[in-house]
Parts: C-alpha cells; sequence; structure tokens
C-alpha cells in the first residue's frame, strides 16, 4: 500500500481502483437484487459465495504458491467496503472466511498445514470457522474453558463455543479452536490458563454445528453455536506454539478490527448513498426533502462520518501494510467505523420516514444489521480500553 497509495491524499493506485470498481460493480449488479430475499429468508446466499471464489476474493491476501491473488490486505478492505453497501451478510461472509478463517493457517501454520488447508479456503472452495468465543468468555477470552488433553499423540477437544461465523454451512471445512491445554505457575506463584490452537475438520466425530441463532440481523451469514464432545484429532493439528493461542488470536484480532472497520464504513456509505437518493426523488410539500435544511444537514454529517471513518482504516492499514505497529490505530479504525455505522444507519432511517422500517428497503437491513458492528470482534468499550492503555490510562 505504501508505493501504491499517495498518503497525503489518501488516493487508490490504479490497481486499487480498479478492483474497488469491479468489487463495486459485482455487489451493485449480483448482490443488490437478491439482497432482501436472502435475509427474509435467513438464507446463506451460496450462489454469491460462488461468485465471489471465482473472483479471487477469498485469496486476495494470499500468495498464489497457497492458491491466493498475491495481494494484501488493503485489497481485502476494499473489497469488503463495497460489498458491505449493499449486504452486511455477505460482507462478513468474506471477512471471517479470510481474517477469521484462513488467515490463522497462513500466520502461524506449518508448511504441511498451509498445503492442505489453504488451496481450499483461499479459492473460497471451502470456509472455515474461527473458535474463539464462549457462553462463558466473551470480552474476556482469558476465561476460555473449552479443554484439548493430549492422549496418545491425539488431542481430546470438550467444550463449546458461541456465535462463530461460517461454522455451519455446506462448504464449511475447518474449525480453528482455542482451548484450554495445561496451565502454568507464574513468578508469584499463581495457576495461569495456557490456551492453545487446534485445527478441528468439521467432519470429525464428536464435533456439531448446533441449530443456527435466530439474529437481530445479518441474516443471510451462518452463525452457530458448537459443541465439541471427546472430538479427537492429531496431534498435528496444533495451530502455532503450545501455549502461544492466546497471543496469536489477539494479533489475529488487531488485524480483523481492520477488515471489520472497512466493512463499517462500506455500511455507513451505502446509508450515505440511499439517503441522498432518497432525499432527491421523495417529494413534498413541493419539493424534494433534500432541499429541507434538516435533511440536509443531517446527510452532511452522514458523509463526514464515512469520510472519518474511512480515512481510521486506510491509515491503520497503512501501517500494518508497512510493519509498523497498528494495534491502537486499529482499535481507533473500529471504534469510529463502527459508531459511523450505526449513527448512518439511524440518520438514514429518518430521512426514509415510514420506509425505512420496512424490511425489503436497505436502510432498513442496515439498521438491523449496524448494532453488532459495536459488539463483534471486540466491543466499543473494548476498543476503548485498548486506546486508553496506550495513553497510559
Amino acid at each position: 500500500m505504501s508505493e501504491n497509495t499517495e498518503l497525503n491524499t489518501f488516493e487508490l493506485s490504479e490497481e486499487y481502483q480498479a478492483l474497488s470498481d469491479a468489487v463495486r460493480e459485482f455487489a451493485d449488479e449480483e448482490i443488490a437484487p437478491v439482497s432482501a430475499k436472502h435475509d427474509e429468508e435467513h438464507s446463506f446466499p451460496y450462489e454469491i459465495q460462488s461468485q465471489m471464489a471465482e473472483m479471487g476474493l477469498f485469496g486476495l491476501p494470499f500468495p498464489e504458491e497457497y492458491g491466493g491473488q498475491g495481494g494484501d490486505y488493503f485489497a481485502l478492505c476494499l473489497a469488503l467496503e463495497q460489498i458491505a453497501r449493499v449486504d452486511q451478510s455477505v460482507a462478513i461472509t468474506l471477512e471471517a472466511g479470510v481474517s477469521l478463517g484462513a488467515m490463522p493457517v497462513y500466520l502461524f501454520g506449518t508448511e504441511e498445514q498451509k498445503q492442505q488447508w489453504l488451496p481450499q479456503l483461499a479459492s473460497g472452495q471451502a470456509l472455515a470457522g474461527f473458535g474463539l468465543t464462549e457462553p462463558e468468555a466473551g470480552s474476556d477470552a482469558g476465561g476460555t474453558r473449552t479443554r484439548a488433553e493430549l492422549t496418545d499423540g491425539n488431542w481430546v477437544v470438550n467444550g463449546s463455543k458461541e456465535f462463530i461465523t461460517n461454522s455451519g454451512t455446506d462448504i464449511t471445512k475447518l474449525v480453528t479452536v482455542t482451548a484450554v491445554t495445561g496451565t502454568t505457575t507464574t513468578a508469584d506463584g499463581r495457576e495461569k490458563k495456557e490456551i492453545s490452537t487446534i485445527l478441528v475438520p468439521t467432519d470429525t466425530p464428536g464435533f456439531t454445528a448446533q441449530k443456527a441463532y435466530n439474529k437481530v440481523g445479518w441474516n443471510a451469514s451462518d452463525t452457530h453455536p458448537l459443541t465439541f464432545e471427546d472430538v479427537t484429532v492429531p496431534e498435528a493439528n496444533l495451530l502455532g506454539e503450545r501455549g502461544r493461542g492466546y497471543a496469536n488470536f489477539l494479533r489475529i484480532l488487531d488485524e480483523g478490527r481492520i477488515a471489520i472497520a472497512a466493512l463499517a464504513t462500506g455500511a455507513a456509505q451505502g446509508c450515505l448513498e440511499e439517503a441522498i437518493r432518497y432525499a432527491t426523488e421523495r417529494e413534498q410539500f413541493g419539493r424534494s426533502i433534500g432541499k429541507n435544511q434538516a435533511v440536509a444537514f443531517k446527510i452532511a454529517r452522514m458523509r463526514a462520518r464515512v469520510h472519518q471513518a474511512r480515512l481510521a482504516y486506510y491509515d491503520a492499514a497503512s501501517r500494518m501494510l508497512k510493519g509498523k505497529p497498528f494495534k491502537t490505530e486499529a482499535a481507533i479504525a473500529k471504534l469510529v467505523a463502527g459508531e459511523a455505522a450505526m449513527d448512518n444507519a439511524r440518520d438514514a432511517t429518518q430521512v426514509f420516514g415510514g420506509y425505512g422500517f420496512i424490511n425489503e428497503f436497505r436502510v432498513a437491513r442496515h439498521y438491523r444489521d449496524s448494532k453488532i458492528l459495536e459488539v463483534g470482534e471486540g466491543t466499543t468499550e473494548v476498543q476503548l480500553m485498548l486506546i486508553a492503555r496506550e495513553l497510559g490510562l
């Protein structure tokens, strides 16, 4: 990104712009027409997922040697922004499939693990989930209770996970699971959980994706609670070093926050575009409602939120790709963009009036969908905590 982007203006290179334009066209022509249908039916859009796979979107940040496109994480973010304008469910399917499903294998896997899984995941032929959150361990991921015991050369996993995206589709082949694999004793004599990460193929006996959640939003995304009952996988399925699971998933979440910020920016942009269109077309009292200062100013503020959110995630992505520290910037981007999406969804709904409360209208879906952007992959409060910690508070 550093070579291809003018950081003083954040202008995209021709390559990045071409990608963004292509995905925007795809989103408008292929995703948007079926979005309301999948939302109403709570159905996973397999045909859209297949088309995204054909476009190479699931392989954007991965090297060609593993079936990827040889791009980078910023390219993924640009794609997510354009898709989320019209359908957040499809965007989160891509985001989770790449940053939570495939990326842990790429960053921490052995060469054998990469060769086994990445070609399937980077091509979009298969999806993977990231099993972190549990019924008793949400923001406090250190409270993990799922256990994995090493017995006769195998890991035996027992426990449960909650809110796991892409974990129960017909093409889900893998779930990466964080589990307690032992305990260590700290210098002051306290016991500390040793958390590791285990690769669990979904056809392993004892693994169950329970009934999908009936969610407020993101109705076309696949989200399940998972149970593990004596799930037995080879010792070689350990992902990364034993005891490094906590540190590894923190890195994954740091990167993922930039992707979620891009998605949220797209949602905010989508609300803005719809509000502009409706305010221009809708007439009351003999003129378009956009001629009313109250409506015009509301939409102007929406535009400002989008601008701030986009700059925030561009900056965080730039720092990450340059190898600079980016944890705080990622938290800021996630915070700003998530709030922008929710605020813009509320304002767009107000501009639409009663039509904004009808599910077949895009702004209504954004209103339901956007709330999770202030919760998932680190709540707003977690982002504030990370920012405050960096300030020494």
